[in-house]
């Protein structure tokens, strides 16, 4: 704690950010601020509940300082069991009831996996074989909420944040990491990100190597084939100056490539220890160059790594990467780098289970960020002790109990034990988490586990 006092602002923020943080580390099934306040202070909640509630929701502390300085502290111990050799980006889902917490809208949840009303965050982490942080985190503000000054205005959202993807925030992220000299690492992401042209576009312009999931229906060019190269100048107008294609000359979806694949273009690799066996798949790499919107360039793309996963026995591919690594990067290398991008789906786990990173109750823009770098910030301190200390024994987990709250206080938000139980109406009523593939809740938790299983060790290349 003594690390982020110095960058929170006035001295009388010591004591609420000491308590809110220990709070969040103590075993609540509840961490919003009510609860908070509760276990930390229980012979007088309300003052406590107001101290907690200010400096969460209106203290003028900066989120990206506070993260900087815990990353500060933490990558050094990371380091200490190998180089960073990724950054992943990733997003997450808070399903919401109500249309009032800023950012909610009706749009894709991954925790729900389908449409539901949700705020959504990006994120950016870096990770190495061993462990991973969150470095970056901010919320997307949808068209209905970035465009409507009432809404704005409740939420007393910053007038310079303005409407952005999720990729083009995952972007200015990136940007910002590079321009502070994180240590580098090569760039993750999934569909959602590697779709977007203009994303693999940027992070080529910032001189760095990418693994990221991309559709099926990928405009792609076969390997050992390019676009038309611009068609003669016939004398009159301006010369042509974009590639082309015909009938008879253009590309293909990537899944219709993979389907024209012979047998023995498949290999079996495995890349890391799951939790009852070993994960492996079948997977197929070619050199090859995009098509995407290439007949508006006058020349074509370069070529990269076309990654294809399709599991034995299943009747189609099931994902798809675009990579920029070195053109002698091996397929196991290929593998190892877009499978390391679990590891954001065990922070994502490890943030909503035990921190409750989705357990914040207030509508506000600051609000919803402080509370976030406050629950990445106690993250990364167990992530240091995970990372400096032996692993727990399993008896060293055991008599562990939560502690109660002081009698006769119930929680914002939580059920009435004097009436009937009504899941379709209690606001704590909880979907499932998302989970990583494979990693079941029990052997995710970081306050009840050591060391987890680390990623495989092989290398691949970086710029």
């Amino acid at each position: 704690m003594d690390a982020l006092i110095g960058v929170i602002g006035h001295a009388d923020r010591a004591e609420p950010l000491k308590d809110y943080c220990l709070g969040l580390l103590m075993p609540m099934e509840r961490k919003s601020v009510e609860p908070l306040a509760a276990v930390t202070a229980p012979s007088r909640v309300a003052a406590k509940h107001q101290s907690l509630l200010h400096f969460v929701g209106q203290a003028p502390w900066s989120d990206a300082t506070l993260l900087a300085r815990v990353r500060g502290w933490v990558l050094p111990r990371i380091e200490q069991r190998g180089p960073i050799r990724a950054w992943i980006v990733d997003d997450t889902g808070f399903p919401k009831k109500g249309k009032h917490s800023v950012g909610v809208a009706r749009q894709y949840c991954g925790q729900l996996g389908k449409q539901d009303n949700c705020q959504i965050a990006v994120s950016l982490s870096i990770a190495n074989d061993a462990a991973s942080l969150p470095i970056a985190y901010e919320l997307y503000l949808p068209h209905s909420w970035a465009e409507d000054p009432e809404l704005r205005k409740k939420a007393k959202i910053p007038a310079e944040i303005t409407f952005q993807t999720k990729p083009q925030i995952a972007l200015e992220q990136i940007r910002t990491a590079k321009a502070e000299g994180v240590a580098p690492g090569v760039v993750l992401a999934d569909a959602g990100y590697g779709a977007d042209g203009g994303f693999r576009a940027g992070l080529s312009e910032l001189g760095l190597t990418y693994v990221v999931g991309v559709q099926p229906t990928l405009s792609v060019w076969r390997p050992g084939m390019s676009p038309l190269p611009p068609k003669p100048w016939s004398g009159r107008g301006r010369p042509p100056s974009r590639v082309g294609r015909t009938d008879n000359h253009k590309p293909i979806s990537a899944k219709a490539l993979a389907e024209e694949f012979d047998a023995e273009t498949w290999r079996t690799i495995a890349w890391r220890e799951g939790t009852n066996t070993e994960l492996n798949s079948r997977f197929a790499a070619v050199r090859l160059r995009p098509a995407s919107r290439d007949y508006n360039r006058p020349e074509a793309h370069a070529e990269e790594w076309l990654l294809i996963e399709w599991p034995e026995g299943e009747v189609e591919p099931s994902k798809y990467w675009l990579s920029t690594l070195p053109a002698d990067a091996t397929i196991t290398q290929l593998v190892d780098a877009a499978k390391m991008r679990w590891r954001i789906e065990r922070d994502y786990q490890e943030l909503k289970q035990e921190l409750g990173l989705g357990h914040y109750e207030g509508r506000g823009w600051r609000g919803f960020h402080h509370h976030a770098s406050l629950c990445i910030a106690a993250y990364g301190f167990l992530v240091s002790l995970r990372e400096t200390i032996p692993p727990s024994t399993p008896t060293r987990a055991q008599g562990r109990q939560t502690p109660g709250l002081p009698g006769g206080c119930r929680p914002r938000g939580s059920s009435d034990p004097t009436r009937a139980a009504r899941p379709d109406l209690d606001p704590d009523h909880q979907a499932t988490p998302d989970c990583g593939p494979g990693q079941p809740s029990a052997t995710m938790s970081v306050l009840h586990k050591g060391h987890g299983q680390s990623a495989s060790g092989s290398q691949f290349m970086t710029q």
